[in-house]
């Protein structure tokens, strides 16, 4: 995992969840829970989507760096997080292709959300 590398390329990106995790904090820097996309480059196609933890500045403006869920942890960094598939079948979720908004709603994303932030340092 390469950290501290220049985003030459950006993506329209939608921010769906985000929560800070103050429990996590080290050296002043408090990083976040996140459920965010990008926009692809086939608009017929859904573009990534993923929650995880990070210790990135939220984007601003409408456009974004790619997907990267790292935060600071000695003795580097961490990354904990997953992809959601909007192809996938979710239990409890309507058939068909789902939507990020949607995928919220499950008991899935919920029970993952809540495992997520309820990380905890070990010491």
């Amino acid at each position: 995992m390469v950290a501290g590398s220049e985003c030459t390329t950006k993506s329209p990106y939608s921010l769906l969840d985000s929560e800070p995790l103050p429990a996590l904090a080290q050296k002043g820097s408090t990083p976040r829970f996140v459920f965010e996309g990008r926009q692809g480059t086939d608009p017929a196609t859904p573009g990534p989507f993923a929650y995880g933890i990070t210790s990135s500045p939220a984007p601003s403006g409408p456009d974004a760096c790619p997907i990267f869920h790292f935060f600071g942890w000695p003795p580097s960094g961490a990354a904990f997080g997953g992809a959601y598939n909007p192809m996938e079948a979710v239990e409890g979720a309507t058939p068909g292709p789902d939507t990020p908004e949607a995928y919220m709603d499950t008991q899935e994303y919920k029970d993952i959300k809540r495992m997520i932030t309820s990380l905890r340092p070990n010491s």
